[in-house]
């Protein structure tokens, strides 16, 4: 997997084949902030979940599971 095909906007794409997210932007070379949420939180994703990417990310979990396990914080206590 190539992170630099990531881009914003993209959307975020689960193994069951639905969209969870979209890209709001890398995060260095291992994180993915997500935009907000409906309640107006951000989330981050580790670059490890992703399989591939095409005109999407796609990920290696179902978003139920997904969303239990994405960070809801920076990564390493970084403040954007």
């Amino acid at each position: 997997m190539d992170s630099t095909q990531i881009r914003e906007r993209m959307p975020v794409v689960c193994s069951d084949e639905k969209q969870f997210a979209t890209v709001d932007h890398m995060e260095g070379e291992d994180s993915i902030k997500l935009t907000k949420d409906q309640a107006g939180m951000h989330h981050w994703i580790p670059t490890s979940w992703v399989t591939r990417v095409d005109d999407k990310v796609h990920i290696d979990r179902p978003g139920r599971q997904a969303m239990q396990e994405w960070m809801t914080t920076p990564p390493e206590g970084r403040q954007y």
